[in-house]
């Protein structure tokens, strides 16, 4: 991923809160490949069309969402659709994996389990191997980012992969593991 770009705490702030709601999450990926209106995604999600505008209203304040030229939706009445402006993908702050988390939980409750595929391992890795690992899989992430294609046979995917440290506990009468220690604010990502 490329870097986090330098932002006002006020700014930074106002971007964490808007990503803390597993409903705005899904109304970006909503938003990725196709523009949508208030009116679309309410019913997409279930929700009612106030609710879905006080969560598009905020992704457009804080720049995660845009919105594209008006146009007339039924009964000649004025639509507006918003696109996503992958956004997300370069400033999301760590704090919202916890939110992630239940967003992917949402998104494939209705994906058949024979159209997901998994991967899970668990490794001992130096600090400089781990770093090593997630530059890669960053690097290898953005050159998919940048692929992304416009061609009509093109099927939307989503991708989710998660690097966290083990916790488990020792023997009994032990302590667990501790945690590493790493300054994450200072890697290159």
């Amino acid at each position: 991923m490329a870097d986090r770009e330098d932002l006002a705490p006020e700014v930074e702030a106002a971007r964490a809160a808007a990503l803390s709601s597993p409903v705005r999450w899904r109304i970006l990926r909503l938003c990725l490949h196709q523009a949508r209106t208030n009116k679309e995604l309410a019913e997409i999600l279930g929700l009612n069309p106030g609710s879905t505008l006080h969560h598009v209203r905020l992704l457009v304040e804080t720049g995660f969402l845009t919105p594209e030229e008006p146009r007339k939706g039924t009964r000649n009445a004025r639509e507006i659709p918003y696109r996503a402006t992958r956004l997300s993908w370069r400033g999301s702050p760590r704090s919202v994996a916890p939110v992630l988390v239940r967003t992917l939980l949402d998104e494939i409750a209705p994906v058949e389990p024979e159209d997901i595929v998994v991967w899970r391992l668990g490794m001992r890795l130096l600090p400089e191997d781990r770093a090593e690992l997630e530059s890669r899989i960053s690097e290898i992430l953005e050159d998919y980012v940048h692929r992304d294609s416009e061609d009509p046979g093109a099927e939307p995917w989503s991708l989710m992969a998660f690097l966290h440290p083990d916790r488990q506990p020792g023997p009994p009468g032990s302590e667990s593991a501790p945690a590493p220690d790493r300054d994450r604010s200072s890697r290159e990502r």
